[in-house]
């Protein structure tokens, strides 16, 4: 199918549909645009917005666990090599090069597009997550382990969904000590509580596991933003210094007064950044 001169609100890859918001100039050159946890796609309207402005057509997509009809069961089914042939469907329907944007767990997997399709990208944006190795290595030499505990307490059984759906003062008080503000836990309750999508969600975290190891230390050879915020409750700046090892290309990095929520809290000097670096 051709895009060039319609919207395209959904795309298929084998039995599963993935929701799309399609805005701007039919003629722009494209963004992608990959929400993280808790979110959905909703998370970049004001960056959309802008970008459109400024002449580009963004495809904000709801990514697998978050499309309503892209939610099979069992946590293999979540593991990063699915997560990243989603997208590649995607970048075959646009059939030309992208501006990939990931943010959080959207981040995770704009990195592996960017190094298993280098050609497919016009230039890669990470924002708060780091390419797994510098992560990974992180770990091992800061407090970023201690930062990554929840990655652990996601692994367990029942517990999470419990945890947000039964115990609210608690889950959303985590989300909120991260710098979650009202409106986007508001967010959180329609669209991961009400619309029952936050165990699918929480199976990215427990396909852990199942990742591929192939492309563990395997760099990125296409020109690369980070952003990254420097109240970060997540990630902490270690991995961030660690970053540009992992990246063989035109590398830029940008670090702002911000907390992890980057696209929803601070979309205008986000979206600044990315419009400065790509020229």
């Amino acid at each position: 199918m051709s895009i060039s001169n319609q919207r395209l609100k959904s795309f298929q890859r084998e039995d599963l549909t993935f929701d799309v918001i399609d805005s701007g100039p039919l003629d722009g050159q494209p963004f992608i645009l990959l929400h993280g946890f808790p979110e959905t796609n909703k998370s970049w309207l004001e960056a959309s917005t802008i970008l459109n402005e400024n002449g580009y057509r963004t495809f904000a997509v709801n990514q697998r666990g978050y499309s309503l009809n892209a939610r099979p069961k069992g946590r293999k089914a979540y593991r990063s090599a699915a997560l990243v042939e989603d997208i590649h469907e995607l970048l075959d329907i646009i059939a030309q090069p992208v501006y990939l944007v990931g943010h959080d767990w959207g981040a995770v997997v704009a990195w592996e597009v960017a190094i298993k399709y280098p050609e497919q990208i016009r230039h890669l944006i990470t924002i708060s997550v780091p390419h797994k190795a510098a992560f990974i290595q992180s770990m091992l030499t800061s407090n970023q382990l201690f930062k990554s505990y929840y990655m652990g307490l996601f692994q367990l059984p029942k517990i999470p969904e419990i945890l947000f759906e039964k115990l609210p003062k608690i889950g959303e008080g985590l989300l909120r000590k991260s710098g979650m503000t009202d409106a986007q836990l508001e967010d959180f309750r329609q669209d991961m509580i009400k619309e029952k999508r936050i165990s699918t969600a929480i199976n990215w975290y427990r396909a852990l596991p199942y990742g591929s190891q192939k492309s563990f230390t395997e760099k990125v050879k296409v020109p690369t933003l980070f952003i990254w915020g420097k109240h970060d409750s997540a990630i902490g700046q270690k991995s961030v210094e660690l970053n540009k090892n992992f990246v063989d290309a035109p590398y830029t990095e940008v670090i702002m007064d911000a907390t992890h929520w980057i696209p929803v809290q601070n979309a205008q000097e986000l979206c600044s950044s990315i419009l400065k670096t790509i020229g």
